[in-house]
């Protein structure tokens, strides 16, 4: 740095205060003098130089300034300049856009949308790939997950097999018994028929059999028809009295089984008619299960997928519990499910336990995850190896009016019924029945074997179209 800076910076530094006393020869000299201490004569010299240079620089600062104004008078003209351009080819733009949308007859939306569309198109194939791939991975995932849970819940829930049968059968002793059972032109007999409601068969050996659909009135004639041989005092008033008591045990019994089983699964102050009701599932069949094994095993399936699936454990545990409660209703007239949903209203059950019930055969569409669970709890009871049992005779029976109802409609070639009825194979006429028809006959052959077929569970039917095209070649 040269002397020149250092005594101009050193003035401005430390002569600010008396600028405005002093002329700016004399600050210039007195800071000379004071920085370096040269002598006056040095010093006067040196000052002049100092002025000499201030005065150039002044005149440059004044330069600077002029030019600075002349910059930014430039500049507020190229702006103004620059704004009338932008104006203008604002204008041209639309004039240009105006001219696109009259030759091409499109607007800018509307051409914007075209090349949306066809942007879209050209990806749709990747993003269908994307989608597709990711689906799978889903679903591979997914299935396996439930898998899991099933299985897990089927372990948890497993109970033993109880057939069903529709009569009972009691020894007796001797010949001379079955004749005092008979009575007299037959009295005592048709006294014990009138009070328990079922059917006395007496065969060459030395039993009684006793045939009724009811199971809760086999029930009691079995146990008082015991009661009957124990005390000997065989005649109608005796029958009468001996039923009637027997009666009041088989409700009591009934009472401690519904207790019992709402205990089991943890179902806790619930109506005394409700446990009542679910007390005659001990007594009660379906295609050879017994009904409180199903109740207990489905609900303990239930309530284990409940917990892995994050649902309301409460509502699938009654859900479970009264979805069959409809089937013990034997005053009123209407389907299990009606039954059931109109009882569950009368006490005041919650909303979802009732849907529960209302959904677990599919008759209406699922309104929650917890009638979804409901439904696969009952359907993996009902149709896992082993939990029913069914004759033989009914089974082709049955079998055979499945067939029969899906080969009632036209067009239809073949149909056939598949795992115990529950999946309907139906082979039809491709020249008769078109694709679109294939879907309505479907739906009308699942309708009509819901009104007029007996199954369990559900029924999928599957309906097949197939058309061939063959030639032969000539011989060489």
């Amino acid at each position: 740095m040269g002397i020149l800076d250092v005594l101009v910076k050193t003035l401005i530094r430390e002569d600010q205060a008396e600028q405005g006393k002093a002329s700016p020869k004399a600050q210039v000299k007195k800071a000379v003098k004071k920085s370096v201490g040269r002598t006056e004569e040095e010093s006067e010299a040196l000052a002049r130089q100092v002025a000499s240079k201030v005065a150039e620089l002044e005149r440059k600062e004044g330069a600077l300034d002029e030019r600075e104004k002349l910059l930014a008078r430039k500049e507020q003209d190229l702006r103004a300049n620059l704004e009338k351009k932008l104006v203008e080819v604002e204008e041209v733009k639309k004039k240009e856009v105006a001219k696109l949308e009259k030759i091409a007859g499109l607007t800018a939306k509307e051409a914007k949308d075209l090349i949306l569309k066809a942007i879209e198109k050209r990806s749709a194939e990747d993003i269908a790939k994307k989608i597709k791939e990711a689906q799978e991975e889903i679903k591979a995932r997914v299935d396996e997950k439930v898998k899991e849970i099933i299985v897990e819940a089927m372990q948890r829930g497993v109970t033993d097999y109880v057939a069903e049968y529709t009569v009972s059968t009691v020894h007796l002793a001797n010949e001379d018994m079955k004749g005092r059972i008979i009575g007299r032109e037959g009295k005592n007999i048709r006294a014990f028929e009138r009070a328990t409601g079922v059917e006395i068969e007496l065969d060459e050996s030395n039993d009684i059999i006793l045939s009724s659909f009811d199971s809760i009135r086999r029930e009691i004639a079995r146990r008082a028809l015991e009661k009957l041989i124990n005390d000997r005092r065989i005649q109608p008033s005796r029958i009468e009295e001996l039923v009637a008591k027997t009666k009041q045990e088989v409700e009591k019994i009934m009472f401690e089984e519904g207790e019992r089983l709402c205990y089991m699964v943890g179902v806790y102050r619930l109506h005394p008619d409700l446990i009542k009701l679910l007390g005659r599932f001990k007594f009660r069949f379906s295609y050879g299960q017994n009904m409180i094994v199903h109740t207990l095993e489905e609900t303990k399936i239930g309530i284990a997928i409940a917990k892995e699936v994050k649902a309301n454990e409460n509502v699938v545990r009654l859900g479970c519990l009264l979805h069959d409660i409809g089937k013990v209703i034997t005053e009123e007239e209407g389907t299990h499910i009606q039954l059931g949903v109109d009882l569950a209203r009368k006490y005041r059950l919650p909303e979802e336990v009732v849907a529960c019930i209302a959904e677990h055969h599919e008759d209406k569409p699922f309104s929650s995850a917890e009638s979804r669970v409901v439904w696969v709890a009952d359907a993996i009871s009902g149709s896992r190896p082993g939990a029913r049992y069914e004759a033989h005779g009914e089974y082709i029976e049955r079998m055979s009016q499945i067939e029969e109802i899906a080969h009632g409609f036209d067009g239809v070639l073949e149909a056939y019924a598949y795992q115990a009825g529950r999946d309907v194979r139906v082979l039809v006429k491709p020249e008769e029945v078109n694709e679109d028809q294939l879907v309505v006959l479907a739906d009308k052959i699942a309708r009509a074997l819901e009104e007029k077929a007996s199954y369990a569970g559900q029924i999928k039917v599957t309906c097949i179209r197939e058309t061939r095209a063959s030639d032969v070649t000539k011989s060489k």
